[in-house]
Order: structure tokens, then sequence, then C-alpha cells
């Protein structure tokens, strides 16, 4: 074969062969790799740092645990999230993460908020999640307002400007950000602007109708406060009523615990994640 149909056949080859993938970058997020083991993603709730963890991931051992920080929260800069929605386009950030990475189907763990994105990544990407674990969340964050997500929409969009608008009002709504996640946002230097269309965003949801998609073995656990010990059973029922779209799903109702279950009753909750990580 003359060097010019073997330059030709060369040419050919290069031509046809797929392009290379770019390399992941996420704008949205970052993540910290700890340990070793099945992987498994944690979320952290709003305005938290993935420091919420820390103990949860020194106590149960075994695991690869990927820890996840959403820009603007914790004194990160806002980056990707510097405008527009925020949990939808994070939970689909992870998914690329997941993929990109090529972790299989990982265990996904998402507090709060982060519980939000973890159903969200469930049923948009049922591809990616091994199993999912919400933590005191629900799939319609208004529910306990007794306003419909629709209806909440027009109060939404003025508490996102607010939010971020107005040092009195935030301090006003500290009580409402901390159903999310970090009640004290004002000092923790996160971005105003990404927690004001968080919460915007949180209260105009409701993954209600996208239960059903979840295909991964799904756990939620919830807390009932030791001030509402009174109230407990109403409380399950209103996580019962809750995810009765989705069956099998398993609710855990831990006592005498706050919103941050991690740290406020810790043995009780790696108790139920040790469970949940080995599918019982």
């Amino acid at each position: 074969m003359s060097r010019w149909l073997l330059l030709s056949a060369a040419a050919s080859a290069l031509l046809a062969a797929p392009a290379a993938a770019a390399p992941f970058k996420p704008g949205r997020i970052s993540v910290a790799v700890r340990g070793s083991g099945p992987d498994v993603i944690l979320i952290p709730g709003l305005a938290s740092s993935r420091g919420v963890w820390n103990g949860t991931v020194a106590a149960v051992p075994g695991y690869r645990y990927h820890l996840v920080q959403v820009a603007g929260f914790a004194g990160t800069p806002a980056a990707g999230n510097a405008s527009g929605r925020v949990a939808a386009p994070v939970a689909d950030e992870i998914a690329r993460y997941i993929a990109a990475n090529r972790l299989g189907r990982p265990a996904i763990v998402g507090h709060s908020m982060g519980g939000a994105i973890a159903m969200m990544i469930g049923a948009r990407h049922p591809e990616v999640a091994g199993r999912v674990m919400v933590v005191d969340m629900l799939p319609s964050p208004a529910r306990p307002f007794g306003v419909p997500a629709a209806a909440m929409k027009p109060l939404a969009g003025l508490i996102g400007g607010e939010v971020a608008g107005a040092d009195r009002l935030r301090r006003d709504l500290k009580s409402l950000v901390g159903r999310f996640g970090n009640s004290d946002w004002l000092e923790s230097r996160n971005d105003a602007g990404v927690v004001g269309r968080s919460v915007s965003e949180l209260l105009s949801t409701d993954l209600t109708p996208e239960l059903a998609r979840i295909r991964a073995p799904l756990t939620v656990v919830y807390a009932c406060s030791a001030r509402l010990i009174y109230a407990c059973g109403r409380v399950s029922r209103a996580y019962q009523s809750a995810y009765a779209g989705r069956p099998g799903t398993k609710l855990v109702r831990i006592d005498r615990s706050g919103h941050v279950i991690m740290w406020d009753q810790p043995e009780a909750f790696r108790a139920e994640l040790r469970r949940f990580l080995v599918g019982r």
C-alpha cells in the first residue's frame, strides 16, 4: 500500500473515532470525597455546609462518601447558582457528577432541601440512583402551611426577593429558612440571593406527582420534636399521606429530635442509615 493510501486510511480512522468526552466541571456544586467502599452521596440542607455530615461519616465507616457543597451556601461563591433556580439544576448536576465519575448507582442521602434534591435525582434521573434516603422533608414543602404549592408561587416570589434584599425581613424569616436547612444562615456567610431563590423554589415545588417515578428503594426519616411529642401521631399521618402515592416507601420517625436529626439524635439516625445502606 502506498504512503498516500496509508495516510488516507489513518485520517479516515481519526475522523471516524468518537470525540473524547469533555471533563465534567461542576459549576453549582463542589464535592469532597472521603473514605473507601460503596459510594454514598450526601447532600446538606438549605444554607448548610457539607460539614453537617462530618459526625455521620466518622461514625459509619466502610463507604466512599461524596459530600456535596451547594455553591452560595456556607461561605462558598454563588458561581453557577448566581441566578435562577437552585435545587432542580443542582439535582441535574449531581446526576451528571455520578455519571461522569462512573459511580454506578450510589446511595443518595439528602437532608431537608437536600432531601428534595435527592427526590428530584431519583425521579428525574432514575438510572443513577441506587437507593434514596430523604431526611425530614415532604415532597411538597408548602404542605405544612396548609397551602397548595401552586397557590404559594406569588408569596414564594415575594419571599425570594425580600430574603435577598432586606436584613429585617431576613431575620423575620429565619424560622422559615430553618424548615429547609440551617436556621443560622444569617450568621454563616451565605449568599442571600441563593438562599432567597432557594426558599422561593422550595415553596412553589410539589414533587408528589413525581414520586412514582422513583424506582430505587426510598426511605424517609422524619423528626418529631420533644415540644410536639403530643402531636407525633399527626406528624406521622402527614408523612404517610404525603408519600402514599409511592407504595413501598419506608417511613421512619425519630422522636425528640429537631429538624437536623443527625445532630439532635445522632445514634438513632446512624442506626437507620446503616440499615438503609445495607438494604434493610
